[in-house]
């Protein structure tokens, strides 16, 4: 086991009214992160929930309040996205970034559509394509091409010129990630050149032990891996560790995890839904649980999951435990 990669995830949740001081929050907490020696610092994008619902934007502020951890969106649902605007916006945060944006994507129709019907869609639904394919023309926007031949110029004030996306971000293609939770979904992102992030959700398709589906999604991603570059592989963990924290504060985290225990002894629904368990405990007894992870050895980066709704010292308590009693016995050493 090497754990060579450790990054956080924080949900950048707000109170009603008070937008402002939770994305504040979450910025220092970025900052936080950084001056413990995290490798990287992502966060949620969420739509009409009191969230991140732009984190190109989150992470443009980002890059300027930060120097050298890499900054992750996990992930922009593209059911929601024009894959040539949104490769603008990614493009020109990972040129002020310089080069240090991770971008995770998910396929599929939005979550919310038909409630926001006409303020959304310009088009029926039904002839709109929200597959994985709807991902690929991000990427193909990311790429190095030219638009047009070479006879192919724009006029405008401010000359006359080859186009291709502004800015262009060299690199940043090999820093897409798929949020894969089912075979397919990790199938198409190592045939397709992406890197691969996995949650603590995914699809029960073969079986109901969730330890065991997701050691299955790494072996399909591996196999299914066409280009000579080996993609990432980030496993994101809910993990919770009680050392740091006081009498109060451990009995909530300890309530916290007993509230979702129950989603997790069996499929959930029709799609058959596994939730992972949450690790909240003493550092020894995490580090227990994680060495028995039949996932982790295949994996060199670990991307901790912060819950919803703690505080901000409840979140730098817990990214302090991490950086200092758990993830140097699973092989990490800081930047």
């Amino acid at each position: 086991m090497s754990i060579r990669h450790l990054g956080f995830l924080t949900p950048g949740n707000f109170a009603e009214g008070d937008a402002y001081a939770g994305f504040e929050a979450a910025l220092k907490l970025f900052e936080f992160g950084e001056k413990l020696g995290f490798d990287g610092a992502w966060v949620r994008q969420r739509h009409l929930e009191r969230g991140v619902s732009s984190a190109a934007t989150f992470l443009a502020a980002a890059t300027q309040r930060t120097r050298r951890i890499e900054l992750g969106a996990a992930v922009i649902q593209m059911g929601y996205e024009n894959p040539f605007r949104l490769a603008e916006d990614l493009a020109t945060v990972d040129v002020l970034s310089r080069g240090r944006l991770q971008v995770g994507l998910s396929a599929g129709a939005p979550l919310h559509g038909a409630l926001l019907g006409n303020r959304f869609y310009d088009a029926a639904p039904n002839i709109v394509d929200f597959t994985h394919k709807r991902v690929g023309r991000l990427k193909a926007n990311l790429e190095d091409a030219w638009l047009g031949d070479e006879e192919t110029f724009v006029e405008s004030a401010g000359g006359r010129v080859r186009p291709r996306v502004q800015p262009h971000a060299p690199g940043l293609v090999d820093r897409l990630w798929y949020g894969g939770g089912s075979l397919r979904s990790v199938e198409w992102a190592g045939r397709n050149g992406f890197n691969l992030l996995l949650g603590n959700v995914l699809s029960g398709e073969t079986t109901s032990d969730f330890l065991n589906a997701q050691l299955g999604l790494v072996e399909r991603y591996r196999q299914s891996e066409t280009d000579t570059r080996r993609g990432r592989i980030a496993l994101g963990r809910v993990i919770v560790p009680l050392d740091g924290a006081d009498a109060a504060t451990r009995k909530r985290y300890r309530a916290f995890a007993a509230g979702r225990v129950e989603r997790t002894l069996e499929p959930q629904g029709e799609r058959r839904t596994l939730f992972a368990t949450d690790l909240v405990g003493t550092a020894d007894e995490i580090l227990e649980r994680l060495r028995k992870d039949p996932v982790l050895p295949h994996v060199h980066e670990l991307r901790v999951e912060l819950p919803y709704n703690f505080s901000g010292d409840e979140y730098e308590q817990i990214l302090s435990d991490l950086s200092r009693r758990i993830a140097p016995e699973l092989g990490w050493r800081s930047f």
